[in-house]
């Protein structure tokens, strides 16, 4: 009876954090071929960039056709594969000549329609090309050219409703803080001070709310401060929005939002209240600083701040890259999972899962490829063990993830199953969750893909 009561209270939540984006209309585009004028193509001559982009615009208007027979047939899943990881050598080398061949053939098998090997080898040799180009190159632009603000809200909306990835790590996350307050609910004056390191679009804390709210009374009320980084006021001032909106609804929760631009000195400049419990939430942030020397200072800050708990919900890398080629490897396996798996949620035809991969995955493989030449600096997703270490070394010891935190995961996996079977602690089929680090870390994979890890840690003791 318990379980059939939390998988309601399950899909309540996750009813809530949809319901919550739902706002935005939705706006298609289309997009028109731009004109160019001659400009530095990296040494590589104009005839055949010219040549390698009417490829890719060939490529593209097979958007509007019928979607194409797996490739996985007849082999030539492999050969793109391999025409990838040719291509990106020739330009880690400065063979560009090939390299060009090698994208111009690429665009010739692959298309944004086609099975998942074909559509996720066209947003990295997209990404490649750009790689290719001067930044100051008209083609650059193009390629690299962002997703319109409502377009990207939309496909990330997408994709949080078909597929566990978001849900898992925000649901996770949520539940370790959930403890946390409680653990000190006797001493914390019933308020909960949330630092989220990168609030993006807020889609984390409905569920949160609604936790709250069922444990307070009209009478004795529970007040949540959520304090929000985010890389633009506009974001910003949207997302304080549709959080305030939704916390009107619970009569017994008293919320205020902060909103504040990513600094250095952002951390330093929070305050503290008297005994209310303070979590810092790090969803996806701190891999995105890629400097070493960022995410320490970042991991002092955090520990100068003393918080109750920190929340880390990380890509998970399957080594640590220190070389172009061995990050584009482990992009392609890691991004090739992200794609099969959506076929599992929507059909090859499905014009959302086009929206979610051309304006969510798409743009952020592009990015990841479109990096400057200093190696130590470029993004990268590292190993749990990896994190793990860094942890400690800035003053934070591991906590144990609760029981609880494991059975929300197998029912969120149970909620999402579609096609493929769902597995806890198994392996192959189709999403799996397993433990990690003797309980304190969890993470979801999409058959033998670990994709993200979600860990809990405290300011370790005798500091």
């Amino acid at each position: 009876m318990e379980g059939v009561q939390d998988e309601q209270l399950l899909r309540l939540g996750l009813a809530i954090v949809i319901d919550s984006g739902s706002g935005r209309e939705r706006k298609v585009k289309r997009k028109r071929r731009e004109e160019f004028k001659p400009l530095d193509t990296n040494g590589v001559s104009e005839g055949n960039i010219y040549s390698l982009l009417e490829m890719r615009e060939i490529m593209l208007k097979k958007e509007k056709k019928t979607p194409e027979i797996s490739t996985g047939e007849d082999g030539k899943g492999l050969r793109l594969i391999h025409l990838l990881l040719v291509a990106a050598t020739s330009l880690d080398e400065n063979n560009l000549d090939s390299a060009v061949d090698n994208l111009s053939e690429l665009y010739q098998n692959v298309s944004l329609i086609g099975d998942s090997v074909q559509r996720v080898a066209a947003y990295f040799a997209d990404g490649l090309v750009a790689r290719l180009l001067t930044r100051q190159s008209p083609f650059h632009s193009m390629i690299m050219k962002e997703p319109a603000p409502e377009d990207e809200f939309l496909a990330y909306m997408e994709l949080y409703k078909v597929s566990p990835y978001y849900q898992f790590a925000h649901f996770t996350a949520n539940q370790s803080i959930m403890e946390s307050f409680e653990r000190e609910e006797k001493n914390n004056n019933r308020s909960l001070h949330v630092v989220d390191l990168d609030v993006a679009y807020g889609f984390q804390w409905p569920s949160l709310m609604q936790s709250l709210s069922d444990k307070a009374t009209s009478g004795n009320r529970v007040s949540l401060r959520i304090t929000g980084f985010g890389k633009s006021l506009e974001e910003l001032e949207e997302t304080e929005a549709r959080l305030v909106g939704f916390a009107k609804t619970f009569r017994n929760l008293i919320f205020e939002f902060h909103g504040m631009l990513r600094s250095n000195s952002g951390l330093k400049s929070i305050t503290k209240r008297k005994n209310e419990t303070v979590v810092v939430n790090s969803v996806f942030y701190l891999n995105s600083l890629c400097n070493f020397t960022h995410i320490s200072e970042t991991l002092k800050s955090i520990h100068n701040l003393n918080p109750s708990l920190v929340v880390m919900v990380e890509q998970e890398g399957g080594r640590s890259p220190r070389t172009f080629l061995s990050r584009f490897m482990e992009f392609l396996h890691y991004y090739a999972a992200m794609f099969d798996s959506l076929d599992d949620f929507l059909p090859l035809d499905s014009l959302q899962r086009l929206q979610i991969e051309k304006n969510h995955l798409g743009k952020e493989i592009k990015r990841l490829m479109d990096f400057d030449k200093d190696e130590e600096n470029s993004p990268k997703y590292e190993r749990m063990e990896t994190w793990k270490g860094r942890m400690e070394s800035h003053g934070f010891s591991g906590r144990r993830l609760s029981s609880k935190s494991i059975i929300q995961a197998k029912l969120l996996l149970k909620i999402n199953s579609h096609y493929c079977p769902i597995q806890f602690g198994g392996e192959n089929g189709g999403f799996t969750s397993f433990e990690r680090e003797e309980g304190n870390a969890i993470s979801l994979a999409w058959q033998d893909k670990c994709l993200i890890t979600a860990s809990a840690w405290q300011c370790a003791r005798g500091r």
